[in-house]
């Protein structure tokens, strides 16, 4: 194929749009208060099951038997993938801790967290995992020597209450990392923890930055008008879109993932998407770590963590590019794909549910290992530092329904 010329046309200046139209005080109060009335009824949950949990334990011993807790087992080899709700769920396979001379410390650990939760949710605190391992520094015996110890404690809780619709946000353990960038024709509604005042935070207004997204966004609400969310996997390209204000011109909303995303970055695009229903389009690098890391993990998921598919999934995520037929159709710059790029793709063929389910997926990753290459998003650069504003996007956004499920 002939090498397309580059691109020469004139700059187009961004399409003037009306601001969007404030929305009444009083209807941002309904929204909050909305929030605050569901959240309620999750901390009110949250609390009856560690309780329940507690008391069965309690009962056993009273009984003079052998209390025991079951976890389900966190691997690919005990995850389905629904393709009615769109990601992946965790299988029936658990195992259990019983109460025993050698189980002793882990069990009491394991209540000592529970109990942590439970002060968390009625006084409406958190914590990292950082802090509760310094937390059990006051549990005597039951302490933790090691952080590892109490992630592995606190994983195994988060996946114990997950089957009963609770995620470790709900239990107060909140990540140590935040999550993406944001901007674009979006107002989020960030109530005070203490007053209740009600922060508006325009996505339009951070000049050449970004609004952060916070570690737990259960409390946000939003306004918004744009036709959809543009999730961007590198922050170069975000950064060119922000400064350029692609937001405006496509009447969209920029969510930077670098790299997978974050938990608290995949619960801000589902929570976003489900409540102003929003279709979620995903921008990321032609490579297997792409596709298969990236991408399947913000659209269903993971194996090792398909308890937190119902919270923190994006089924309704579709995959704008880069594609394996771009490279051939904007004869696009490439690098030969590396041994873990080809044991990437073909572990995903091979063994990825959500791989198997897809026949356009397969022709993807199949093409991708014949023509043994891989492509970046920056690529795109290669007609005009701007082509990926002005052509590429534009033409793809065009049609939605050539995107790759």
């Amino acid at each position: 194929m002939a090498a397309r010329k580059k691109v020469t046309r004139k700059k187009v200046a961004p399409r003037k749009k009306a601001a969007p139209k404030r929305t009444p005080d009083a209807v941002i109060q309904k929204k909050v208060q909305e929030v605050r009335k569901k959240n309620a009824k999750l901390n009110a949950l949250t609390v009856d099951l560690i309780k329940e949990t507690a008391k069965g334990v309690h009962q056993r011993i009273n009984r003079q038997g052998k209390p025991d807790l079951h976890f389900p087992i966190r691997s690919l080899k005990n995850v389905s993938y629904s393709q009615k709700k769109g990601y992946f769920e965790i299988g029936r396979q658990k195992k259990t801790r019983t109460l025993t001379v050698n189980t002793v410390k882990s069990f009491a650990q394991t209540l000592r967290m529970m109990g942590l939760s439970k002060e968390m949710v009625e006084s409406n605190d958190f914590a990292t995992k950082r802090d509760a391992y310094y937390q059990s520094k006051n549990w005597e015996d039951a302490r933790f020597d090691e952080q590892s110890e109490s992630d592995a404690v606190m994983d195994d809780i988060e996946a114990m209450f997950s089957i009963r619709g609770v995620s470790r946000e709900q239990l107060r353990f909140v990540p140590d990392e935040h999550g993406g960038a944001v901007a674009g024709n979006l107002v989020v509604l960030d109530p005070d923890r203490e007053t209740g005042e009600v922060e508006r935070i325009d996505c339009t207004r951070f000049g050449s930055g970004a609004y952060s997204i916070p570690s737990t966004v259960e409390h946000l609400s939003f306004e918004t008008d744009a036709k959809f969310i543009l999730a961007i996997e590198t922050g170069g390209v975000f950064q060119r879109l922000q400064s350029h204000k692609f937001w405006q011109s496509s009447n969209c909303i920029l969510v930077s993932l670098a790299g997978v995303p974050t938990r608290a970055t995949r619960r801000f695009i589902r929570k976003l998407s489900d409540e102003c229903k929003l279709p979620v389009y995903a921008f990321v690098d032609c490579d297997p770590y792409g596709i298969s890391n990236i991408y399947r993990t913000l659209k269903v998921g993971s194996g090792n963590a398909a308890h937190l598919s119902q919270f923190f999934c994006v089924p309704q995520a579709r995959y704008l590019g880069v594609t394996p037929a771009d490279i051939r159709e904007y004869d696009l710059p490439t690098h030969p794909l590396h041994d873990v790029d080809v044991k990437r793709a073909r572990d995903a063929l091979k063994n990825d549910p959500f791989f198997q389910a897809h026949k356009p997926w397969q022709k993807a990753l199949n093409d991708l290992l014949k023509m043994g290459v891989r492509a970046e998003q920056q690529a795109l650069a290669k007609w005009g530092l701007n082509y990926v504003i002005e052509e590429y996007l534009p033409r793809k956004l065009a049609n939605p329904g050539q995107f790759l499920p």
